[in-house]
């Protein structure tokens, strides 16, 4: 066959003159018992349909297979017989003593109908296949075989040998849990005509921005191995393996031999954990019944109980058809109500637990009328099973100054009747209260979380407008009302002496008061010039609007998100674009904001009498703040770098640096450290690391795959990340990039009728991921505000325990 016919036979629907069906194989074999003995078995199949000599790829192949099948402990040993001879596939009764078959052959038609019904029922018999590299172009007109392997080469793939990063997103699977996640190899890298992504199971891919992937790429989703159950069988591909060194490097021999031991049935492994039809996206609550919030008020977080109740916060706004109060002459401006829901997973009941009247009801429009106060934050005690104490982060009505356009901002402890899932709100102990500017809106942050220490982190926004710097560092000390400033994040994010633009940590007591744990940024007694000039609460200062924050229960790291400023585009004048951010924060630490952002890629200075003025770039390693609206501290701790940062433009956007080391900001000279990433309108919500719980019994509990991965997520659903990623623990707390992410999008839904916008989503004791979706309009609720749940439903591993060759485990 001519590389040219071979080529366009490489479709996934048979052409018009496509042989016909294969008959029925002569032999069958029975399904009661899969394929193998006692003695474990491998047949290597190199066949080929194409002319003149043999790849020098087959002996390679064979030696290193036959020298995996006489390593590792003696149960896990098997056998390799190697032909050519395609009618041993019309012997039913040879083939069925092998455990797994290889696949190591170029492309063409290797089988003829009759072979290949016997590898159809092969497969469904229970049996195992490898294939490796060119083995996705044999077979060029099966739709089946297509199946089997999971994706066919895409014409333009490179021909040449590169080296190339290899992403292993599998951490659990035997033909990749022992390999490095950044792996780094020589190989001939094939492109696909369908991405396969999420109808098998990937285990590894190829981060293309480490190689020329020539005009077939497939993008930063670029699958190489991944498997299947198949047909009653199970199937392992993997692109890699094109070269003849490859069967020498140690790593891709133990690639292959976990590929084996799975295929085999000497090993149990998952690979159904990332096709998408295993998950069920659930919608829970109803809409409203009309003028009430009896099902979900405006969605603005949610926890879970550890019996499987979700409780979920409406931060204020009330539906369309309830009026908005803005006249600050009127007593009652922007008094809403803050509604907590609960949502019974054994009732599938919706109950209104109670509703604080707060702050937070003042509609849309120019910032300057909206607000996003109200109700933010939802967290439950940690012995919430003995005390029913529920935490809430609100900003009472009670409390405005209408004179002064100020608010209180507070964290207080209510008790829930366990038995009525009613709120008890004469119970309310105030743990923690501070001031906040509420002239101009915005950026009030609202989440929560627990380490397992009871220390209590609370997220709080900057209290900041977004105006007045051009979508840049919020750093105007101009703007105030009655000599407050509202357009100086300095005066919060940036000051020591704030509690707004922080992650505080608090260590609550039983009778209402706080503790400080060790550890904080300050102590609350540093000094300047002979005055307090710390709060002892920061645990982090320098984040712009922290709407979402979590813990990872197995190591009390703190991961959070948050939204940034405006700018479209990068400034030579005023620095980089909007950086919507996430970070892994392994200590107390200053995160940059309004200072710096990214990679610590520094905004420039303002101050009076000139706002409009540029003065010199801020030192991120050396931060002051200089503004006339600061109280706290002039030297600042340095600016630790985050780990995901974008843009309008793309992911971690970068630029040449001067000897001073401030960026270029050209944004033609713009790199991206991370092409799976862009944004265009943007929110960033935070997610949790997903731990597997072992012991639990739940039917739809989430794979043991996704165990430590950090989910990141944004409000919107095109272009905006919605991705599960892996960090490396030797470099994260630092900033370092994520070595490994995949989409989401195809297991938790986006679109219209999906969760189109994400407001917060945590894991449940049962292992389902409860997700809140906001709705389609700002400062209200709708039809499209509910709460949802995606479960799973594709099983265990496989082969059952009953199948395993010799009774491996």
């Amino acid at each position: 066959m001519t590389a040219g016919f071979v080529a366009a036979g490489l479709m996934s629907a048979p052409a018009a003159d496509a042989r016909p069906a294969p008959e029925p194989p002569l032999t069958t074999m029975s399904v009661k018992s899969p394929p193998g003995g006692a003695n474990v078995r491998v047949l290597l199949f190199y066949g080929s349909a194409a002319a003149g000599d043999e790849s020098p790829l087959v002996n390679a192949g064979i030696g290193a297979i036959e020298k995996i099948g006489l390593s590792g402990p003696a149960d896990q040993r098997f056998k390799v017989e190697a032909t050519n001879d395609a009618s041993v596939f019309t012997n039913g009764t040879k083939l069925g003593r092998f455990n797994s078959i290889v696949f190591l052959t170029g492309g063409g038609d290797v089988l003829d109908p009759e072979q290949e019904a016997g590898l159809e029922a092969y497969m469904e018999a229970g049996g195992g296949f490898v294939g490796i590299h060119d083995a996705a172009r044999a077979e060029p007109y099966s739709d089946w075989f297509t199946g089997l392997v999971g994706a066919r080469p895409a014409t333009g793939s490179p021909t040449t040998v590169q080296r190339a990063v290899v992403e292993v997103g599998d951490r659990r699977h035997p033909a990749t849990r022992e390999l490095p996640v950044q792996w780094k190899r020589p190989d001939k890298w094939l492109n696909w005509a369908k991405n396969p992504s999420g109808s098998v199971h990937t285990v590894a891919r190829v981060r293309e921005a480490t190689y020329q992937p020539g005009a077939g790429a497939n993008g930063w989703d670029h699958p190489v191995s991944w498997c299947r159950d198949y047909d009653g069988g199970r199937s392992f591909y993997t692109g890699m393996g094109g070269t003849v060194s490859s069967y020498d490097e140690t790593d891709f021999r133990t690639h292959l031999r976990g590929a084996l031991l799975w295929t085999t049935r000497l090993s149990q492994a998952d690979c159904k954990a990332t096709i998408t039809g295993n998950y069920k996206a659930e919608r829970l609550t109803q809409p409203n019944q009309p003028g009430r919030n009896d099902q979900i008020g405006e969605p603005h977080g949610l926890v879970t109980a550890p019996d499987g109740r979700v409780l979920y916060i409406g931060r204020g706004g009330a539906d369309s058809s309830q009026p908005v109060i803005t006249d600050w002459n009127n007593p009652d401006i922007g008094k809403g109500q803050g509604e907590i829901h609960v949502y019974d997973p054994k009732t599938k009941k919706v109950t209104l637990a109670g509703a604080l009247t707060v702050f937070g009801n003042k509609g849309g429009g120019d910032e300057l009328i909206k607000v996003e106060e109200g109700l933010l934050g939802i967290e439950l005690d940690p012995r919430f099973e003995e005390n029913g104490w529920v935490y809430l982060h609100y900003t009472p009505h009670s409390q405005l100054d209408r004179d002064k356009r100020m608010a209180e901002r507070r964290v207080s402890r209510f008790t829930l009747d366990l038995a009525t899932n009613r709120l008890d709100l004469s119970s309310e102990k105030v743990l923690l209260k501070w001031p906040v500017q509420v002239h101009s809106c915005c950026h009030s942050g609202g989440g929560m979380a627990w380490d397992s220490q009871g220390n209590l982190y609370i997220a709080t926004g900057d209290n900041n407008s977004s105006g007045f710097s051009g979508g840049y560092s919020g750093n105007n000390p101009e703007p105030n009302y009655k000599g407050v400033s509202f357009a100086d994040a300095r005066r919060t994010a940036g000051n020591t002496n704030n509690l707004n633009g922080k992650i505080l940590r608090i260590h609550p007591e039983p009778d209402g008061t706080y503790t400080l744990p060790e550890g904080n940024l300050f102590t609350g007694r540093e000094t300047d010039e002979g005055g307090g000039k710390t709060r002892g609460e920061i645990y982090v200062m320098g984040v712009r609007n922290p709407a979402r924050i979590s813990v990872d229960q197995q190591t009390d790291v703190l991961y959070a998100g948050w939204v940034g400023p405006d700018a479209s585009a990068p400034s030579t004048t005023w620095g980089p674009a909007k950086y919507d951010t996430f970070a892994v924060i392994t200590k107390a630490s200053n995160r940059g904001w309004p200072y710096c952002m990214g990679n610590k890629q520094p905004y420039r200075d303002r101050n009076l009498p000139d706002p409009s003025k540029p003065l010199g770039w801020y030192d991120c390693d050396h931060p002051k703040n200089e503004s006339p609206n600061n109280d706290g501290l002039v030297n600042l701790p340095p600016v630790t770098g985050n780990n995901i940062w974008y843009s309008p433009q793309g992911g971690a956007p970068d630029f040449p640096r001067d000897a001073n080391g401030v960026p270029s900001y050209q944004q033609e000279e713009a790199t991206y450290g991370l092409p799976w990433l862009k944004g265009g309108g943007q929110a960033a919500m935070n997610g949790p690391v997903y731990r597997y719980d072992a012991a639990s019994s739940s039917g739809t509990k989430w794979p043991a795959y996704w165990d430590g991965k950090w989910f990141v997520g944004d409000f919107y659903d095109a272009d905006q990340p919605r991705n599960a990623v892996i960090t490396d623990p030797k470099t994260h707390g630092e900033g370092g990039l994520p070595v490994h992410s995949e989409s989401l999008k195809k297991i938790v839904p986006v679109g219209n009728d999906g969760i189109k916008n994400l407001m917060d989503w945590k894991f449940g004791p049962d292992g389902a991921l409860y997700v809140l979706d906001y709705g389609r309009g700002f400062f209200t609720s709708d039809a499209k505000s509910a709460l949802w749940s995606v479960t799973y439903t594709g099983g265990g591993p496989t082969p059952a325990v009953d199948q395993l060759a010799r009774g491996a485990q």
